[in-house]
């Protein structure tokens, strides 16, 4: 039994060129820009939610200051 990982090993970049001109015939460009497309538009909303998620994340961590002083010390002064 040949595995998938030995095959795809041995395309090479001729096979890669027949495989995309295949793509391209069967798809068109037009469907494969609009997926390309989505597939940016993807990305970019992960990459915003990432970031947006960090600056909560910090934003919660500095209003969740913890005072550590002491009893004792808060006591004297």
């Amino acid at each position: 039994m040949i595995s998938t990982a030995m095959f795809i090993g041995n395309i090479g970049p001729m096979g890669m060129v027949v495989i995309a001109v295949v793509v391209l015939v069967l798809f068109g460009r037009g469907k494969i820009s609009n997926l390309m497309g989505e597939v940016g538009k993807g990305i970019s909303s992960f990459k915003k939610g990432v970031t947006e998620g960090k600056a909560e994340l910090e934003s919660a961590a500095a209003d969740e200051a913890v005072d550590v002083t002491p009893t004792k010390e808060k006591d004297e002064a």
